[in-house]
């Protein structure tokens, strides 16, 4: 061999030689899979590895055609032998000039339902009322023979079958059309008498730069491919060829378990508020209107208690609150309590506090929570679903997440309030913050929370405030209490860089996996 012809075989391995000398023999013509392996001793998942790699070499061609084959179920054989149900039934009631349910299933206990069902579907029988009994009567004259059905039956019972060799088998004994044949055997699988799956079939051919390389010659020598501690203990790895790697072929994609990002943003937030001493708390789904609206001093008339906003249920419950609360409320709607407030005026109605709903915000929980721990210290969070009727669009939905918290301790102040809003934020990786005043019909003062993003501008994220005394008063809280409630779907958005909050609830394989892992 020539210097040259030496370079170009010494570019290939062991393995790639002795696949391509296969492919080479008996004239070069196509090998499939299972007979390359055959030939060449390598198992059939390194065979293939072994020609993809000499396919982006140009020495061999690699065609796949994915086919379907079809077996039957243990149901599928039981009948292959017994005859489907339905034949065996119509034979019964041709014998019997008919037969009542009740004798069908004397005489076919376990098949008696899926006989009737399918002599009825294929117009083989129909049902006659004979003093008040049920009875079946043949619609065939004479004994059917063998239909297609049972053929297809008998011809996959005897192994596994390709789509195009059980096509080919039904015809020759029923002429009938590719499409009808589809029919027939979809109608076997939705019976689970037949089952299918899919292979991929790979056809190798070597190319004309293979048949050169193999013209010049060349000799398969046995070769390392892991370097062992015993090999270099014995020094026997001296005057042995090594196995060739190519560090520069991309790597197999791998796609490694991990959380789901929007998952992450939420125990990120939940870690945040942890660390800054907050507890976490839960609360039920569906709450009373009274600790949805009323104990936050709500109006009953307010347009965001009506139907167009809020999902009602349809049915009250006593409020769960201590009665004394309940009076606190009731007072404090009418007439202002003891406080030096004019309250919403009118009749305050428990009926309407009574109703039930799902959570328009979290905030129903940490009230809740905030009247049964009236004692200062409080400082707690909680981050759950809420509902509200909203049209869906690109911005929103009537079911997402929200984060509330609470602060509730003598001498904390709305500059308190902004402070560990602001902390939270950052602690987010939002560095330009800042507060709008806002009006909520619970808190005064009120601010809105906005970050600074570069390609969107100031976005609005949340409200916060001190609640008003008409709200703490009622469940005796004496001293101020910060709250905030945190848009938690917009935030997720920015993050991870989408323009449709759907997106975050969508099982979208691609997106999950291609998705980048933050902290």
């Amino acid at each position: 061999m020539t210097g040259k012809e030496n370079m170009a075989s010494a570019e290939l391995t062991a393995t790639e030689k002795r696949v391509l000398l296969a492919l080479g023999g008996e004239g070069g013509r196509e090998e499939e899979q299972r007979s390359l392996s055959t030939k060449t001793g390598i198992n059939e998942d390194a065979v293939m590895q072994t020609a993809f790699m000499l396919a982006q070499r140009g020495l061999c061609e690699i065609e796949e055609a994915e086919k379907v084959f079809y077996r039957l179920t243990e149901e599928g054989k039981a009948y292959a032998e017994e005859r489907l149900p339905e034949k065996r039934a119509l034979d019964f009631l041709i014998e019997n000039k008919g037969a009542s349910f009740e004798d069908l299933k004397n005489e076919f206990p376990k098949t008696v339902n899926i006989a009737i069902n399918w002599l009825l579907k294929k117009g083989w029988a129909r049902i006659e009322r004979r003093e008040g009994e049920k009875f079946l009567l043949p619609t065939a004259a004479v004994r059917a023979e063998l239909g297609v059905d049972e053929e297809i039956l008998e011809i996959v019972d005897k192994g596994e079958m390709e789509w195009e060799i059980l096509a080919d088998q039904i015809k020759k004994g029923i002429p009938l059309k590719e499409g009808e044949i589809k029919g027939f055997l979809s109608q076997l699988i939705s019976r689970s008498l037949l089952e299918t799956h899919s292979r991929v079939e790979r056809k190798i051919a070597i190319t004309e730069a293979g048949k050169e390389i193999l013209s010049q010659g060349i000799s398969v020598e046995e070769e390392i491919a892991q370097l062992t501690p015993e090999l270099i203990r014995t020094g026997s790895w001296r005057g042995r060829k090594f196995k060739r790697y190519d560090v520069n072929l991309a790597s197999k994609e791998t796609f490694p378990a991990k959380i789901h990002p929007y998952q992450r943003i939420l125990d990120r937030m939940r870690r945040i508020f942890t660390e800054m001493g907050f507890i976490e708390i839960k609360g039920e789904l569906v709450q009373s209107a009274f600790w949805n609206f009323d104990a936050l001093f709500v109006p009953q008339d307010h347009p965001a208690r009506e139907m167009q906003d809020t999902f009602y249920l349809a049915t009250r419950k006593l409020i769960d609150a201590p009665e004394v609360l309940i009076k606190n409320v009731e007072q404090m709607h009418e007439h202002g309590g003891s406080l030096n407030s004019t309250g919403w005026g009118g009749k305050w109605k428990r009926e309407l506090g009574e109703e039930l709903l799902l959570r328009t915000h979290t905030t129903a929980v940490t009230l809740s929570y905030l009247a049964s721990h009236p004692d200062p210290p409080v400082k707690v969070f909680c981050i759950d679903r809420v509902y509200r009727r909203e049209t869906i669009d690109p911005t929103h939905i009537p079911e997402f997440d929200q984060l509330e918290g609470i602060v509730m301790d003598k001498g904390v102040t709305f500059s308190h309030l902004l402070g560990c809003l602001a902390t939270f934020y950052k602690k987010m990786d939002f560095p330009s913050i800042r507060f709008r005043p806002g009006y909520f019909p619970y808190t005064e003062p009120s601010v809105e929370v906005e970050v600074y993003m570069p390609e969107r501008g100031w976005m609005e994220l949340g409200g916060a405030g001190i609640f008003r005394e008409e709200v703490t008063n009622p469940i005796g809280v004496k001293y101020p209490v910060l709250a905030w409630g945190l848009g938690i779907g917009r935030l997720a958005m920015i993050g991870l860089g989408l323009t449709d909050i759907r997106d975050l609830y969508q099982s979208d394989i691609d997106w999950l996996r291609k998705a980048r892992v933050f902290r």
